[in-house]
């Protein structure tokens, strides 16, 4: 479930995804992160919050799912849809994994389910390959070693370890950080716009995880 969720589910979806929205649109969806592992934390990890925990997660996943609904420019019903999916298997992946970590550790549980995840990674690989090298920059390049090594691995050493010490939604919700770097990258690297309206999304989903945060436990 581990290398399902956030080994081949998430990155595969996002990537899709993003053939229909841009970065900053999708990074919205972000927001919906916290609750999603929390829920599997409940289901898969035996944690009970309290009641106010999931009104603060529920109001934030509203707003997120109205901005979807409401923005025209950057999305798409099948942009929308591919990343709730997304949203969906990395929380079980997240929630799975932080399980996981509490018997076998952070760095164990990642290298296994990248290792069990190779067969089917391996011949979608060669069978993606581009015929040619010759139109892949540098930036590229550069992009796929960081996913590969620190997304990918070195990021859920400790992502799995807090986790599992933490408690599955208390930590996820620290997830709330992530909107806002991804908003200033989508803007300094890829030179995307980002309008007041997926700013003000964004602040208000930050402060309901926030909220939901002094609830978890």
């Amino acid at each position: 479930m581990v290398a399902f969720g956030v080994v081949v589910g998430f990155p595969l979806l996002t990537a899709l995804a993003l053939e229909h929205i841009t970065s900053a649109h999708s990074i919205v969806f972000i927001g919906l992160l916290p609750l999603a592992t929390a829920t599997f934390g409940v289901l898969r990890g035996g944690e009970r919050p309290r009641p106010a925990f999931w009104v603060f997660s529920g109001f934030g996943s509203a707003l997120v799912a109205g901005y979807a609904l409401v923005q025209g420019r950057g999305g798409s019903v099948v942009g929308d849809m591919l990343m709730l999916a997304a949203i969906v298997v990395c929380g079980l992946g997240y929630a799975e994994g932080g399980r996981l970590s509490r018997k076998l550790g952070g760095w164990q549980v990642i290298s296994w389910a990248l290792v069990l995840s190779m067969p089917v990674m391996a011949p979608l690989s060669l069978y993606a390959m581009p015929p040619s090298w010759a139109g892949v920059g540098h930036a590229a390049w550069l992009g796929l070693a960081y996913v590969s090594l620190f997304s990918m691995l070195i990021g859920f050493v400790f992502w799995y370890r807090g986790l599992s010490q933490g408690g599955i939604a208390a930590v996820g919700q620290l997830q709330l950080l992530q909107p806002f770097f991804g908003l200033t990258l989508a803007a300094a690297l890829l030179g995307e716009t980002v309008g007041w309206p997926m700013v003000a999304v964004t602040a208000a989903v930050v402060l309901c995880v926030a909220g939901a945060k002094r609830f978890a436990s």
